[in-house]
């Protein structure tokens, strides 16, 4: 009965065993990823980890279908020269996959992002989740799961916002032109100075940039720890509005002033004197 013949030279003993030898393998190559994953976890970086595993789990793949192709009499030489009609035929079929494919090994190589990156990819922005042979998988801020494949990676305009360990944000900050920007800037800087994220070196801008129309408007760009970007900046910007509210200094908003000339608007509660009057202080 495994005597018995399937395919050329193959009988269903060598098919049993490849199988097993298969099916061995694979449960191998899972073994020692998880024990690859357990023991260096806390050793070296996740995405080293990981790209550490995928080599391992492969190579021991490799070595599980090299046997079988020996065991049932697959020539490997004659596969080499099979291969170049072959791979124009897979070639032209699959041209998709095996770009996803290289994509994938120069990204390892190059690697301009990792797991845990903060990301945006062909409008895509998130947290990357993972980076495989043909597809880099990335969760959303509002926790989708998109699944982008390489080459697209590879050759889209891609935006890493922690692939350095600082960053800056700024803030416009508009004071009225009554109010002493000067004393302004000297409490804005003891604002950021208080805050321990604020970095200085680089040390952070606090200047007036600009005369506007209803405001000086004060620019103010300080560093922070890539980790501490987001929460600093959505704290540190009402930490300087109520500062500065506190020292009597008052964040400008839009104003009007109207012209009425001699005769051209009477009206008994405004004056017709040709005098500039302030508006009430309504918004635009």
């Amino acid at each position: 009965m495994f005597d018995t013949i399937i395919w050329g030279r193959v009988t269903l003993f060598d098919l049993i065993v490849s199988m097993i030898i298969l099916l061995a393998t694979a449960l191998v190559a899972k073994g020692v990823s998880l024990y690859l994953k357990r023991i260096f976890k806390d050793k070296i970086q996740l995405d080293h980890l990981s790209i550490l595993v995928k080599v391992v789990s492969y190579s021991i793949i490799g070595i599980g279908l090299i046997a079988v192709f020996a065991l049932i009499g697959i020539d490997l030489k004659g596969l080499l020269f099979a291969g170049t009609f072959a791979g124009v035929v897979v070639g032209i079929a699959s041209q998709n996959v095996v770009g996803n494919m290289m994509a994938g090994l120069f990204l390892v190589v190059e690697r301009p992002l990792k797991i845990g990156d903060q990301v945006e990819i062909d409008d895509v922005r998130g947290f990357v989740e993972d980076i495989r042979i043909l597809s880099t998988s990335i969760r959303t801020y509002d926790g989708m799961y998109v699944r982008i494949p390489n080459q697209t990676v590879f050759t889209t305009k891609m935006v890493n916002y922690v692939f350095n360990q600082v960053r800056r944000f700024s803030y416009n900050v508009g004071i009225r032109y009554s109010d002493d920007a000067d004393r302004a800037i000297s409490i804005i800087r003891s604002v950021l100075d208080a805050e321990p994220f604020v970095l200085h070196s680089p040390a952070a801008q606090v200047f007036v940039h600009k005369l506007g129309d209803n405001a000086v408007e004060i620019m103010v760009r300080p560093w922070a720890p890539v980790t501490e970007w987001y929460s600093l900046k959505m704290k540190l910007l009402w930490e300087i509005k109520k500062t500065l509210e506190e020292n009597s200094i008052e964040i400008a908003f839009p104003q009007r002033t109207v012209w009425f000339g001699d005769g051209t608007n009477p009206s008994p509660n405004y004056p017709s004197s040709g005098k500039l009057q302030e508006g009430p202080g309504e918004q635009e």
